[in-house]
């Protein structure tokens, strides 16, 4: 009975696939193509000497749509930049020199052919400008040995050197002493010198010794520890206590685009941005991070950020009107700089009350212009208002450094 039943063949009926591919050939013979949806094949197959193309782009195709790249952030960003590295710099040793003498067949007194080691490698610091941080300085480099020396009067191959790339305005000190301030593209400063290399002893071959067995060792490379320093090069300085919307006015004025927000050390690096007028001339402009009281003894942010004040040629104090006296404030400012660096306040500047968007803002301003003698420009960073007054007054600071000789 099972067997019988084994011999039975039960009808298999087509599927769903296998109707629609007999359909299409029909159609395809009778030239009625046109009348069939492709998209209902959902890839490609080659039926009938014809390639029926899926027109559904999410089923064989990866959706490519418009990636926007997205912006690092600021704490991102921050870990990428350093303006300060200590620095230990050993050179490469020279190679020693070799000591053998010539044979060959009938001539097995062929003298001295011991060559000299090569000589080690320097380590040299070299500004670039396509370098715009120290994160990428090593705490310690150590430049390549020179070979030493072989037989047959082969002299050993001389070390490569190591170059070290730093920004431009990278100033190296040494204990303290200012040794060097890298303010050109591609200056370079022999820090390290390699060692020299040995001598073999064909090199104390004379008429008094013909058969010298002395080779000198090589000598080692020199070693120091510098300290490197960044600091920003700009023409004006953006100089202000935390949240008085120093990085919004760099935003209104130049091309930079530092983080804003509503809280205080937003700017935890420094931003320089660039003021473009109709001449073709360029003012550079850095957004310092936020001074405290207290900044000269390294409270917050500090130092760190004091140093880069130091290499602006004009100073730009941002006041905020929302403070209860605004006017106390350009005095601490002073009073930080001067104990950083003596006479660092009387620098050409100019004096900028900011966030006159505020209802309370114009009554502080009158009382700031009786409290202060110099020049006092009412800006909003926040509208743009009197923004033309500040980038004019900026110019006028600019052409001053310049008909000084460029000498700040």
């Amino acid at each position: 009975m099972l067997a019988a039943l084994s011999r039975v063949k039960i009808p298999r009926w087509p599927s769903s696939e296998l109707l629609l591919r007999c359909i299409f050939e029909q159609k395809v013979e009778r030239g009625e193509l046109s009348s069939l949806t492709l998209s209902s094949a959902p890839c490609s197959r080659k039926v009938g000497g014809v390639r029926d193309v899926s027109t559904s782009s999410t089923l064989c195709t990866k959706v490519r749509g418009n990636s926007k790249k997205m912006e690092m952030s600021e704490k991102k960003l921050t870990r990428h930049f350093v303006d300060h590295r200590r620095v230990k710099l050993l050179a490469g040793s020279g190679g020693k020199g070799a000591s053998s003498f010539h044979s060959e067949p009938r001539k097995e007194w062929g003298g001295p052919d011991g060559g000299n080691g090569g000589d080690g490698g320097s380590i040299i610091i070299k500004a670039d400008r396509f370098v715009k941080s120290l994160a990428q300085v090593v705490p310690v480099y150590k430049g390549e040995d020179g070979e030493s020396g072989g037989s047959k009067n082969c002299y050993g191959r001389n070390g490569s050197p190591t170059y070290i790339r730093v920004p431009l305005g990278t100033v190296v000190k040494e204990q303290g002493k200012t040794i060097l301030d890298m303010t050109e593209h591609g200056q370079e400063y022999l820090a390290a010198f390699g060692g020299a290399g040995g001598k073999g002893n064909r090199f104390f071959l004379s008429n008094e010794n013909r058969s010298p067995m002395t080779a000198t060792p090589g000598i080692t490379g020199q070693e120091r520890v510098l300290q490197l320093e960044l600091r920003t090069m700009a023409h004006a300085g953006l100089v202000g206590f935390p949240n008085a919307g120093k990085s919004s006015l760099l935003r209104a004025i130049t091309n930079a685009r530092p983080a804003v927000a509503a809280y205080p050390f937003t700017t935890l690096n420094p931003h320089v941005g660039i003021v473009k007028y109709r001449d073709h001339e360029q003012v550079a402009v850095a957004d310092i991070p936020g001074i405290i009281r207290g900044a000269h003894l390294n409270r917050g942010l500090g130092i760190s950020f004091l140093r880069h004040i130091e290499r602006c040629r004009f100073l730009l104090f941002v006041l905020d009107l929302s403070a209860p006296e605004p006017w106390t404030q350009l005095q601490h400012l002073r009073y930080e700089l001067d104990q950083y660096e003596p006479g660092l306040s009387q620098r050409p500047q100019a004096i900028i009350a900011n966030k006159m968007d505020l209802s309370e803002a114009q009554e502080k301003l009158e009382t700031l212009k009786s409290n202060v003698s110099q020049r006092v420009i009412p800006v909003s960073a926040l509208t743009g208002q009197n923004t033309e007054e500040l980038i004019l007054h900026l110019r006028e600071l600019y052409d001053g450094y310049l008909q000084g000789g460029g000498n700040g």
